[in-house]
Formats: structure tokens, C-alpha cells, sequence
């Protein structure tokens, strides 16, 4: 019989593609393993198409939905990687061995409202990977995974030229307006790229990006809300390089090992969530540094408490399209 485990991950895009390494080296690693996991049902596909697990199980809002079906599995191990409430809900529900994580929130607390900086340089992923330990995994180092159904790949020949030849994606969203670049910061740099531009995001982010490509004379597709999130991760996988704001597709860019300039605003680096990538992959972590009001949140706000802006109204437009520039096709 193989050993049956269970991840658990419940949300939201980006922290999910962050386990992915985990759930690789679990399969690699146990030689005769059945890998379950457990998210939420808008954040099912991401899970689904990845060919290290063998069943997904999902729930709209309650673990209550799917515990008998969890009961009737009788794992081996449970890792729990998400540490709230509802995972807690689970674990006591299934009675079953498990292990987990260190989230670090004091000493996120205490970066966030003092700015005490004492959260340790280790990405969370490798905080993820603490979990499995005890079973005998270790990270192979070999990064993060997403994949993509053939049936969801755009086939971007058929772009305007010079699109269909190479461009740079850069992603409007956020799910906080304090993690997005505003748009004038945006067109500065769409104007000083030497490469077409694809806008990517949802669609809660059409208005700005229509604003944006309604611009004369920018080389600009508008791309928010018009594909689903596979398709938009094919895109992000064609593209020359990812210019990104603090959320998602900002990892997922990462698994697919494109050169990334991620943005961060009222949110820093030093909370664990930079783009893991290898040594090789050029990356640019653009902050405006020496702010004394930063981090003001480790998720953000609907708009700055200080009125001013300047995590992301300083940003240094130049500089990151000096950056983008430099990268070879």
C-alpha cells in the first residue's frame, strides 16, 4: 500500500504555487506515495493540473464539505501548510500524524508595527519545506512548478507584430491597492521599454489597464480580462521578461524562471515572499528604500495611511526599464 498524504493549502494563487516544490519532493523523494491535497474550489485548477498529485479535494467555504470524504482516505501523514483555523479544523477531524510550519507572525508583527526587523532571511518555501522533514524530504532546489493544460496555452503567432516576436508582460493586479503601481508610473515605463508591452491581470483590473492602452502611441495589448488564469500564465511564459506588483502571477513568472522585476509597495521583501528563483534567472527587487512607513501592512490597504504614496509613486521607472532593456531574447 502506498503512503497517503495530504497538503494542505487552501489559498490564495501565489501561496499556492509556493508549495508546489513540497509536493514535488514528496513524490520524488517516498517511493511509493499517493499525494492528496486540499484547497478551495476557485483555486482548484492550479492544483489540478499539476501531475505530482494524484486527488484534489475542495471546498467552497467550510471543511465540513469534504471531512467524511477526508475521513474515509485514512492518511498517513497530513502537512499542513496553510496553519489557520480551518487546516486545525481538519487535523482534528482526522485524528492522523501531521506536521507544519513556523509562520513567523510575531516577528512579522513586530517588522510591520516597529519595524524590527528579526524575521530570519529564508525564503518561505524553505519554510514549507521545514514540514516535511520528518518524513525524509529535503529541497532538491530545483524551484517552483506550475503547469499549464495544452488546451489553455495562447498561441501568441498570432499577435499584431512586433508582439508575436517578443514582449514583456506587466501585471496591473493586486489584491490590495497599496501593492499596485499607479498607472502614470506604469505609462513612464511602458514608454521607456524597448519592447512591446502585454497587460496582464483580471478582470477587476480592466478600467485601469483600458485606460492604459487607450494611450496613442504606447504598444500596448490589453490582455486583463480577457483570459482565465492559464492562458494568462501562458502568456507570462512567452514573455521576454515580467515586470509585477506583489501578487500571483508574480510566482508563477518565477516557476516558469523569467527574468522578474517585482514592485513592492507597502509590503518588503523581507517577509519571505520574493520571487524564488535560481542564481541564473536576472531579478530586480524595485523599492524606494529609507521609507520609515515600511512595511505599513504584510497583505496591504485600500489606500496608503499616510496619505503620500511613496513606496510606489517613488518608484524609480528608469531604473527598472534599464533593467528590462539589458535582458537578451
Amino acid at each position: 500500500m502506498p503512503q497517503k498524504i495530504l497538503v494542505i493549502r487552501f489559498s490564495s494563487i501565489g501561496d499556492i504555487v509556493l508549495t508546489s516544490p513540497v509536493v514535488r519532493c514528496i513524490r520524488k523523494q517516498i517511493k511509493d506515495v499517493e499525494i492528496h491535497f486540499l484547497t478551495k474550489k476557485k483555486f482548484s485548477t492550479i492544483v489540478e493540473s499539476n501531475h505530482n498529485i494524484d486527488k484534489v479535494f475542495a471546498i467552497e467555504e467550510s471543511v465540513s464539505e469534504v471531512l467524511p470524504d477526508l475521513r474515509a482516505e485514512k492518511y498517513d501523514h497530513i502537512v499542513d501548510l496553510h496553519k489557520n483555523l480551518r487546516s486545525h479544523m481538519v487535523i482534528a477531524g482526522l485524528v492522523r500524524p501531521y506536521s507544519s510550519f513556523n509562520k513567523l507572525n510575531f516577528k512579522k508583527w513586530m517588522l510591520v508595527r516597529f519595524k524590527n526587523n528579526s524575521m530570519p532571511p529564508v525564503h518561505i518555501v524553505d519554510r514549507y519545506m521545514k514540514a516535511v522533514e520528518q518524513l525524509g524530504v529535503v529541497n532538491d532546489n530545483l524551484g517552483l512548478d506550475f503547469f499549464i493544460p495544452p488546451d489553455q496555452q495562447v498561441d501568441v503567432s498570432g499577435f499584431p507584430v512586433p508582439f508575436n516576436h517578443a514582449y514583456v508582460g506587466i501585471v496591473l493586479g493586486g489584491k490590495h491597492n497599496t501593492k499596485l503601481l499607479p498607472i502614470d508610473k506604469v505609462i513612464e515605463l511602458i514608454v521607456r521599454l524597448n519592447q512591446p508591452v502585454v497587460l496582464l491581470g483580471g478582470p477587476e483590473d480592466k478600467t485601469r489597464s483600458a485606460l492604459i492602452a487607450s494611450i496613442p502611441g504606447l504598444e500596448v495589448i490589453d490582455a486583463c480580462g480577457q483570459y482565465n488564469l492559464m492562458q494568462s500564465a501562458s502568456l507570462v511564459q512567452q514573455a521576454q521578461a515580467i515586470i509585477t506588483n506583489d501578487t500571483g502571477l508574480m510566482h508563477i513568472a518565477a516557476a516558469f524562471q523569467k527574468p522578474v522585476v517585482s514592485v513592492w509597495g507597502n509590503t518588503v521583501p523581507e517577509l519571505g515572499m520574493y520571487p524564488y528563483l535560481n542564481k541564473e534567472t536576472p531579478q530586480m527587487i524595485a523599492e524606494v528604500k529609507d521609507l520609515g512607513c515600511r512595511p505599513c501592512s504584510k497583505i496591504g490597504f485600500d489606500n496608503c495611511p499616510k496619505s503620500h504614496f511613496k513606496c510606489m509613486r517613488d518608484q524609480d521607472a528608469e531604473a527598472i526599464a534599464d533593467f528590462v532593456n539589458k535582458i537578451q531574447i
